[in-house]
């Protein structure tokens, strides 16, 4: 089945929708948004906005809502922060949950979807620990580029929604300080993570674990279809984690920090911290500069949600048999390949003919990458368009073999946008993050960010309409 990217956001009412409260009061603790001395408006989304009611509120409302945290009509009051536990960089932690973040408000979207909207940087929880439970301007700055560069490559991601900076300077052990400081609101379509379940498990908290399962399985995937709920919504979320993971290479991205307390139960890449696009097929290329074994480096992020796939069977263990979870695991590096294949293909402008069809050419096209004569970027703009005329860099040996491959394949379908009208594709590696941070951070100039953004919505569209 060939891989189709999300569809064009479209206009939706307002339509509050709170479910979250229906599991009780252990699913999260309420909270207080912090109060901040300014509220600049940096980053509003009205393309999504638009999908859950909101894009018609004023700047003052805009403010008031995700500067203030004022609650939404009908909607959460106060908001919750989250409870969960995770293994971070496979080191088990009980003492996490929404250190710096709470839910917001819950609506439906343009298609009737369960929605979230979250914060990073509003301020202090019971799970801040030592953290002063705020966000920096940049870090803002840099979720942006991440969700917006990512929706346009076909990666199922949360949206960044608002973006307010609070005047207050934050001192960090890891950037030039004291720096800028931001509040965030993010868009996704469930904040539940692998560790909110892990921390369930670890409660032995049965009645509350098959609470949890029949909520996203009601809200995420259409209801329950059988008498094994637990296995069944694990399937789901393994094929989910599945796109996950093959869309994060074919899009050449680098998480940095896929612990299980920042993968979603939806398949939706979250939660940005020290994050990368690698130029070159490079499978040792890390983001965090923390991650001295390469533990999340390019290359071993399907492993990575493996892992993390395992330890959430662990957890489901509690209300379930381990042999249909087992079944599910051992299935998932097929559905990796199938789902890999398909990414692939797209991104070539190719209709997938199925994982053993499309095998030979993907694993012609990573041999060929791997030489690192050509961006990832690059590749697909030229191949994916069928216009590499005298581009320097497919001269190898490796890329005679991948060009076998592609002459037994038809396009199956060409567009006109005037995207691929360019000599060079749009791309986002560190140094160009680098300079958008340091336009604003200099001279306080937002046009290079914006400009970004639109060049990325530019690509973006065209990539959906191959």
């Amino acid at each position: 089945m060939p891989y189709k990217p999300q569809a064009e956001p479209s206009p939706s009412p307002y339509r509050a929708d709170v479910k979250i409260t229906g599991l009780g009061e252990k699913i999260g603790d309420p909270v207080k948004p912090a109060q901040f001395p300014k509220h600049i408006l940096r980053f509003r989304n009205d393309r999504w906005g638009q999908t859950i009611g909101l894009a018609d509120l004023g700047e003052e409302d805009w403010l008031d809502h995700f500067g203030g945290f004022a609650p939404l009509p009908g909607n959460l009051n106060p908001p919750l922060a989250l409870r969960y536990h995770g293994h971070q960089f496979r080191n088990y932690n009980p003492e996490i949950g929404d250190g710096r973040g709470f839910l917001f408000a819950q609506m439906r979207d343009h298609e009737n979807r369960l929605m979230d909207l979250a914060t990073k940087g509003s301020g202090t929880t019971p799970w801040s620990r030592s953290g002063d439970g705020r966000l920096t301007l940049k870090g803002g700055v840099r979720e942006i580029l991440a969700t917006e560069m990512l929706e346009a490559l076909g990666v199922d991601t949360s949206k960044t929604f608002a973006l307010v900076e609070t005047g207050e300077a934050l001192e960090r052990n890891d950037e030039p300080s004291p720096t800028r400081s931001a509040v965030m609101t993010r868009l996704s379509h469930s904040h539940i993570r692998f560790g909110t379940f892990q921390r369930i498990a670890a409660e032995q908290n049965e009645d509350l674990m098959h609470a949890l399962i029949d909520y996203c399985l009601t809200h995420f995937f259409g209801g329950a279809k059988t008498d094994n709920p637990a296995t069944e919504m694990f399937q789901h979320v393994a094929n989910k984690a599945a796109q996950l993971a093959a869309s994060y290479m074919t899009a050449g991205f680098v998480h940095g920090v896929l612990n299980t307390d920042n993968i979603n139960i939806t398949g939706e890449s979250f939660d940005y911290g020290p994050w990368r696009f690698t130029p070159y097929w490079e499978p040792g290329f890390t983001a965090a500069y923390f991650d001295h074994e390469g533990l999340y480096c390019f290359a071993r992020q399907p492993e990575a949600l493996h892992w993390n796939l395992a330890q959430l069977a662990s957890a489901l263990r509690l209300v379930c048999d381990s042999d249909p979870l087992v079944a599910t695991l051992e299935g998932f590096p097929r559905s990796y390949g199938e789902a890999f294949t398909e990414h692939f293909c797209w991104r070539l402008g190719l209709e997938s003919e199925g994982f053993d069809k499309d095998k030979p050419l993907v694993v012609a096209a990573e041999q060929a990458l791997s030489q690192k004569t050509v961006t990832i970027d690059q590749f697909f703009f030229d191949w994916g368009h069928g216009t590499i005329a005298d581009r320097k860099g497919y001269e190898t040996e490796e890329f005679k073999s991948f060009t076998m491959e592609m002459s037994q394949r038809k396009r199956a379908r060409k567009s006109k946008h005037v995207y691929w009208q360019a000599d060079t594709p749009c791309s986002l590696h560190i140094e160009e993050v680098e300079s958008i941070w340091d336009a604003i951070a200099q001279d306080d100039n937002w046009q290079p960010l914006t400009s970004k953004i639109e060049a990325i919505r530019t690509m973006g569209q065209a990539l959906r309409d191959l």
